[in-house]
């Protein structure tokens, strides 16, 4: 994941995304219509009016490389849906800005368009791997940072959802005040200011799937 300095994070906390879907499949413009709406803090515009587009590959893959030419025509950041890793990485030299597979899009993917928004470059864990070869757990890594429990994993899973402290709670069956614990300790092992920040460290860690 890549960031751009110069572009405000404050832009991906406090203003609605306008997103364009553009797909030729009606049941999956059906789906995510409905999954947007069910996220919150989306809406979802015509092309003219998006500041960042969902787009979809289709369901063949056998003409995906060549569509993948549309994304060299689009004046907007691009999250590319594909149905196959391997198309991956030509999604992301076509210029899309993220990459989800189509079976793992989930509530995640708010995360996913504020950051490209944002100015990131994103994609979940099972895609990055299929750019960048596994490489082992470094030993000699700061204890106080970044390495969070697995409840603390749950948590920002969780956060990833949009749910609140208090949400976070009943889905964990822990106190408020527990979860407000966990939701620090989170963004202070990621160096986060803010939830949204956490969330977007936590995908570039591969911590959270969308």
């Amino acid at each position: 994941m890549t960031r751009n300095p110069n572009l405000p994070s404050v832009l991906a906390v406090t203003d609605p995304i306008k997103v364009a879907l553009l797909t030729d499949d009606p049941l999956l413009r059906a789906g995510l219509s409905s999954l947007l709406a069910q996220v919150g803090s989306i809406d979802v515009v015509e092309r003219d009016g998006a500041e960042v587009a969902l787009w979809d590959a289709g369901n063949d893959a056998s003409k995906t490389l060549a569509r993948l030419a549309e994304l060299r025509t689009m004046d907007m950041p691009v999250v590319a849906v594909v149905g196959d890793p391997a198309h991956t990485a030509p999604a992301i030299a076509a210029g899309a800005r993220g990459v989800v597979l189509r079976d793992q899009v989930g509530p995640g993917i708010h995360a996913a368009l504020a950051a490209v928004r944002s100015g990131l470059t994103v994609m979940d864990t099972q895609l990055a791997n299929t750019l960048v070869p596994h490489q082992p757990a470094r030993t000699d890594a700061p204890k106080g940072r970044g390495e969070l429990t697995e409840r603390e994993r749950q948590v920002v899973q969780l956060l990833s959802e949009g749910l609140s402290n208090k949400l976070i709670a009943d889905r964990l069956g822990i106190s408020d005040h527990t979860a407000k614990f966990h939701v620090n300790g989170v963004m202070m092992k990621l160096g986060a200011s803010t939830r949204t920040e956490a969330v977007v460290e936590a995908m570039r860690r591969g911590l959270i799937k969308l």
